[in-house]
């Protein structure tokens, strides 16, 4: 496949991710405004934290490094081989659920369980979701490799859909079963999206398309692990590549997700308080997850496909270099300039989206100072996404391996200033210590980029510099915001919450007219894909 049609198709990879994240991201915020009506912090921080912790946790472990592995170099491979390889997610999955599960239930504080219901049946229910998902990852690995978009859209939407119809019923008609309410939506989440996988390739495997398009794979029976006589069972190159990855996958673990495995493991926030802190950063984290991850895992593939791993600039091809460069710096730019526009007017509009959203529950006390620190680690969040985007995809396993003991030690490290920032300023020394650690990374990953280029004409490292008439107007933006937050928000009624808006609705389209006059480069980039 060219690398400009890998291009194309990547962007709608990206695109489409995105609308199905703002869809997620919606609905969740939706079921979290409901269930905070009929359900207690409590109860809802266990679920967000605790269980949604174990879940993560067993999936990222069993499949990170098998994902990042296959999805590696071109889609024209022994998929044989590869399918056999993905199919030890399962075991795999297995193991951590049953060892993380048995930690969960005996050596971590128990809930009260007047307050908090069924606790140990959600640990089951939570640890045998992770295994049903995992059943379904050579299905996955399979469509993302092919670019398959309307397959993963339409799954994870019904999925998602379905999950939160069963969660509004049983809160509605049942809000004394607890846990077992997380625990049945979580379940049926799973089992849709796996089976949505499976029917869609039963359906497509041996038809008119699949002859058409000269699909790897013929029959269903092929998704399933098979001996091949005289050959080995996996890609060895793809297993000791995939065992590099498992090594720095349980450090990114720790790292992505340290805040939640301080608490749980710490006890540095009650469960009530995780609760509220889980909002808010879902809340912070809203346009990360549904533009940037799209963008992070798309540009991925693309970047692996494009450039080979392990060559050298000089030994790649030069007309794919220059494409992978060029996106490179725009994709900088492009993220650069969200979490910039997040960061400034995030500040002035914490406190009154909090107060819409939850109340003075989460308006009052730390809430508002979470989320303008959230909104100034989305920044960092943004750049570090591609940046790691085109160092993972183009490292060699000896680079890999290298990098992992810079990751234990930024994990140490990282665990050690989120405790002690926790003890010294409540919730928000977690956003500072994960400012901290993407700060870190992101260091690691343009040092990276910049020897990757040197012996180039290409400098994609630019697209982190805004040109500065556009600086300016961030600036202004964000002296004028602040000041109308002071003189208007939030306690004086809602028309001076309604000017408030408007005027962080004017400053926000000077900047955009700002952007679209500087950034000409990026803004034809975007309508182009």
């Amino acid at each position: 496949m060219a690398a400009q049609d890998v291009l194309s198709q990547t962007a709608r990879l990206a695109s489409s991710s995105a609308l199905l994240q703002v869809l997620f991201r919606v609905v969740t915020f939706g079921l979290n405004a409901f269930t905070l009506r009929y359900l207690s912090r409590e109860l809802i921080g266990v679920v967000n934290v605790r269980l949604t912790l174990l879940y993560s946790t067993v999936v990222f472990l069993a499949r990170e490094a098998f994902r990042r592995a296959c999805l590696s170099g071109s889609a024209k491979r022994n998929w044989t081989k590869t399918i056999n390889l993905l199919w030890l997610t399962v075991p795999l999955g297995v193991f951590w659920s049953l060892i993380l599960g048995l930690v969960w239930l005996h050596l971590l504080e128990v809930p009260d369980p007047s307050v908090v219901p069924h606790y140990q049946a959600g640990v089951v229910a939570f640890g045998l979701s992770a295994i049903i998902e995992l059943l379904g990852e050579p299905f996955w690995v399979l469509a993302q490799a092919h670019l398959f978009v309307r397959l993963k859209v339409i799954a994870e939407s019904l999925s998602v859909v379905s999950k939160c119809i069963l969660t509004v019923t049983l809160v509605t008609l049942y809000p004394r079963w607890g846990l077992y309410i997380f625990s049945l939506a979580q379940l049926l989440y799973v089992s849709v999206l796996v089976m949505c996988y499976v029917i869609y390739f039963v359906m497509f495997l041996g038809s008119p398309e699949a002859t058409k398009k000269s699909f790897p794979v013929a029959r269903v029976k092929a998704l399933l692990p098979n001996f091949v006589e005289d050959e080995t069972f996996v890609n060895w190159k793809e297993a000791r590549l995939t065992w590099s990855f498992f090594k720095q996958s349980f450090l990114k673990q720790i790292l992505t997700e340290g805040e939640r495995y301080v608490m749980t493991f710490l006890n540095v926030l009650n469960f009530g308080d995780q609760g509220v802190y889980d909002i808010v950063n879902n809340l912070g984290s809203l346009v990360a997850r549904f533009i940037f991850l799209p963008i992070e895992e798309s540009f991925y593939v693309f970047f692996a496909k494009v450039l080979e791993r392990g060559k050298a600039v000089k030994d790649q091809k030069q007309d794919d270099v220059a494409m992978a460069a060029n996106v490179l710096e725009l994709l900088l730019k492009l993220v650069l300039l969200i979490g910039l526009t997040i960061t400034v007017f995030g500040y002035a509009y914490s406190q009154l989206a909090l107060d819409i959203y939850g109340g003075s529950m989460l308006s009052s006390g730390t809430g508002p100072d979470l989320l303008r620190c959230y909104s100034l680690y989305v920044l960092f969040l943004a750049v570090n996404g591609v940046t790691e985007c085109f160092t993972f995809a183009l490292m060699c396993k000896e680079e890999v391996d290298r990098y992992n003991f810079v990751m234990l030690a930024l994990s140490f490290i990282f665990l050690c200033i989120s405790y002690f920032l926790t003890r010294w300023y409540g919730s928000v020394g977690f956003i500072l210590a994960n400012c901290f650690n993407m700060g870190i990374r992101i260091a690691h990953s343009t040092h990276y980029i910049y020897d990757y280029f040197r012996e180039s004409t290409h400098r994609p490292l630019t697209g982190l510099l805004p040109s500065p008439a556009l600086l300016l107007v961030y600036i202004i933006s964000a002296a004028i915001t602040a000041f109308s937050e002071v003189l208007f928000c939030c306690d004086k009624g809602w028309m001076a919450r309604l000017i408030h808006i408007s005027v962080g609705a004017l400053c926000f389209a000077a900047t955009l007219v700002a952007m679209f006059c500087t950034e000409t480069k990026l803004i034809h980039f975007v309508r182009n894909q």
